[in-house]
């Protein structure tokens, strides 16, 4: 037994790509996983994610949201953003934030290491527009639903990770057919577009992840106003990014708690036993 993956293309002329995964002991009529990437790409990790879910009997698949027409976007190939981690990792995480002392530190690394990491860092980090992904997130929920063999006609539902978290809480505001949708400390959409939700969704949060965290209780208050189905936990010690593995900021007990969560979610909402 093994799980079969592949580089898909989908959208109207076939003009997104994503990583896609099931069990090849799947037939068709199964419910189908959106995973949305954090800011660094369909990475290594995000792929182990989707393969995760591959593994759990789900159908998942992860857009590429850095690519258009096959190719990654100028600035944003893979090998761009690994280095941009390895720097990060590299200066103390305060330096994330203070442009002066990340200059400082972007000045000790050789070209052409030096001039990559800078204009890539501007990419990544120029400024989130989730608006800019809406037709992405779109074109793979109905990929998903309406056009790929195993999972047509089924249920749907999204998950994503910091960007990705805000990408699956946009998604619950633009497709009514939605069967749920988790965020992984993301954004949360403003309270203009709550009323548009159709599916409940899941969060999970960090405590030492102020930036994100302390806007949960208005968006679950705003939730609760519009009649929306929203649950959320908080980690107590864990930082943001904890479910992410290969990060320093992995926190095994909240992510091993909040797979759980999710998948026992997921099956309530997608018809499982």
């Amino acid at each position: 037994m093994a799980l079969h993956t592949e580089w898909v293309r989908y959208g109207a002329s076939g003009q997104y790509v994503g990583y896609l995964a099931h069990h090849d002991r799947l037939s068709d009529g199964q419910p189908a996983v959106i995973v949305f990437q954090e800011i660094w790409g369909v990475d290594d990790h995000i792929q182990d994610v989707v393969e995760r879910f591959a593994r759990a009997g789900y159908v998942a698949l992860a857009p590429d949201l850095y690519a258009e027409g096959g190719k990654r976007k100028p600035g944003l190939e893979p090998e761009a953003i690994e280095a941009v981690k390895r720097f990060l990792d590299s200066v103390p995480p305060q330096a994330w934030h203070d442009a002066a002392e990340r200059d400082r530190a972007l000045d000790t690394l050789p070209e052409p290491e030096r001039t990559t990491v800078r204009h890539t860092f501007g990419q990544l980090f120029g400024g989130l527009n989730l608006d800019a992904y809406q037709d992405q997130l779109l074109a793979a929920a109905s990929f998903l639903r309406d056009t790929y063999p195993m999972t047509k006609g089924q249920p749907v539902v999204s998950i994503g990770f910091c960007m990705g978290g805000g990408l699956s809480a946009r998604l619950a505001t633009l497709d009514p057919k939605l069967a749920g949708a988790v965020i992984f400390y993301g954004q949360a959409p403003s309270a203009d577009r709550i009323p548009n939700i159709q599916c409940p969704v899941r969060g999970f949060y960090a405590s030492l992840d102020p930036r994100i965290t302390d806007a949960v209780p208005a968006f679950a208050e705003e939730m609760k106003k519009s009649g929306k189905d929203f649950q959320y936990r908080v980690y107590e010690g864990a930082h943001h990014a904890f479910f992410n593995d290969t990060r320093a900021s992995y926190h095994p007990r909240a992510a091993r708690s909040a797979f759980a969560e999710v998948l026992t979610f997921f099956n309530q909402v997608t018809g499982g036993v």
